[in-house]
């Protein structure tokens, strides 16, 4: 059934009876921009089981995000396979109970913390520079993935370099492949059954690490967190810490692990880009080896990576169940509906970025900006107070590796793969960007040899 703008409910369509338009959605990566293009920035579907409104553009963010957030819930929004397998974690809580366990996290993820963390990121991400250095040929979203996931588990959890990364790693792959199914069989061989069965191997990890950090507390985030206590005295309970650390693992190097692919597949794209990026970071090297200083003098860097967060969100868009009926550009949403806010659709409005589809990290230069044109065009992170809590960590450890993939390394995109973008769970290149990797040497040096 079709409906029209003349009720002042969204424009939209419900698909087909019980599954709605589904199927579509998850198939098709122009779902929503086809029906922008034919309901405008804001349209009624029937998606995951729930009536749905999708909403796009800044505006429509700002309301989600910000001002009417009130209206929105996070756990009534998220599909019920994320709470099953990321359970009462802070990315499904709400009202007083988010705000204090927000503030007993906060802490592990800015300040002191943080800069304690640069030491241990560098030392995985050399040791990781130079196995692919021999390797060579290998598919960089796999490699990549492993590489946050070995930095996560150190900072987030104590682990020591190397410990099992690589069984633990596929066993988040296993969960997020779950994330977005129709059938939820609880079977072993279906993937929601693997996603069950990784969920509890991770959980039973974790577990076992809290026991250890409990006996021998280190630097760790978790250590943070079992020792962290609030204004009133409030802790968080053993399951709560399994339950975020679970997703703190999850967060802490899934989002980092698609963007930084994305930067690598850009700038083997655009070697004008490239060249100047790599211009400002030898100037930085000659200064001496990466350091925490350096990583606020990296201006041309930075734009970089707005950019490819405005072109590459990991996340496509996020979910909000409404509480009350609330009212986005002009039209009624009622109680009880799932809103999902578009960010790369919000990300690709060409009255704030022009030619939206072009790779242009100068959009965010000083006198530019296109972003500050308008409050939340730039939203990969979220927006707003409840605005990503690791956002800072993620960026650090882009940045770092971006300056030493920049100082001392050559890559090219090895032909006959497919790299169009997967959207589902998290942004992807399609067959996972197969490289040819090498040592680089700057012209200047071989100019001078010669």
């Amino acid at each position: 059934m079709t409906t029209t703008a003349h009720t002042n409910l969204p424009p939209g369509s419900h698909g087909l009876p019980l599954l709605g338009e589904t199927l579509t959605f998850l198939i098709d990566p122009k779902f929503i921009v086809r029906r922008k293009e034919r309901y405008g920035n804001v349209f009624r579907t029937h998606l995951l089981g729930q009536p749905t409104v999708v909403v796009i553009g800044p505006e429509a963010a700002r309301s989600v995000l910000s001002s009417s957030m009130d209206a929105f819930s996070w756990g009534q929004g998220w599909p019920d396979t994320f709470q099953t397998l990321l359970g009462e974690s802070l990315f499904v809580q709400d009202g007083p109970e988010h705000a204090k366990n927000r503030r007993l996290i906060m802490p592990a993820f800015h300040g002191r913390a943080l800069a304690g963390y640069f030491d241990t990121m560098n030392r995985t991400m050399l040791r990781y520079l130079q196995a692919w250095e021999q390797q060579r040929e290998f598919a960089w979203f796999i490699e990549n993935k492993k590489l946050t996931f070995d930095i996560a588990s150190q900072l987030l959890m104590g682990s020591k370099s190397g410990d099992d990364v690589a069984r633990l790693s596929q066993l988040f792959s296993d969960l997020t492949n779950g994330f977005f199914v129709l059938r939820r069989s609880r079977q072993r061989w279906t993937r929601f059954g693997r996603a069950l069965a990784a969920r509890d191997a991770l959980l039973k990890h974790i577990a076992a690490v809290i026991q250890q950090r409990r006996e021998n507390p280190t630097n760790d985030a978790l250590s943070l967190l079992l020792q962290a206590r609030d204004e009133d005295g409030n802790q968080l309970t053993e399951r709560e810490i399994m339950v975020q650390s679970l997703l703190l693992l999850f967060a802490g190097h899934e989002t980092s692990t698609s963007m930084i692919t994305s930067l690598c597949l850009e700038l083997a794209r655009h070697p004008q880009v490239l060249a100047r990026a790599r211009a400002e970071q030898q100037a930085l090297a000659a200064e001496g080896e990466l350091s925490l200083d350096q990583l606020g003098r990296m201006p041309y860097l930075e734009q970089i990576l707005r950019e490819i967060e405005r072109l590459h969100p990991p996340v496509a868009g996020g979910f909000r169940g409404v509480t009350r009926p609330v009212e986005i550009e002009g039209y009624t949403i009622p109680a009880g509906t799932r809103v999902i806010y578009s960010i790369l659709g919000t990300h690709t409005a060409a009255h704030i970025y022009p030619e939206p589809e072009r790779f242009d990290p100068d959009r965010f230069a000083p006198g530019r900006e296109e972003h500050k044109q308008q409050a939340f065009s730039l939203i990969g992170f979220g927006g707003g107070p409840r605005i990503c809590v690791g956002m800072a960590f993620a960026q650090m450890e882009m940045k770092m590796l971006a300056a030493h993939l920049l100082r001392t390394y050559q890559w090219d995109i090895l032909p006959g793969q497919d790299t169009t973008m997967a959207l589902v769970p998290t942004r992807r290149p399609k067959d996972n960007l197969r490289v040819y990797f090498r040592y680089w040497h700057s012209k200047s040096l071989e100019l001078t040899n010669d």
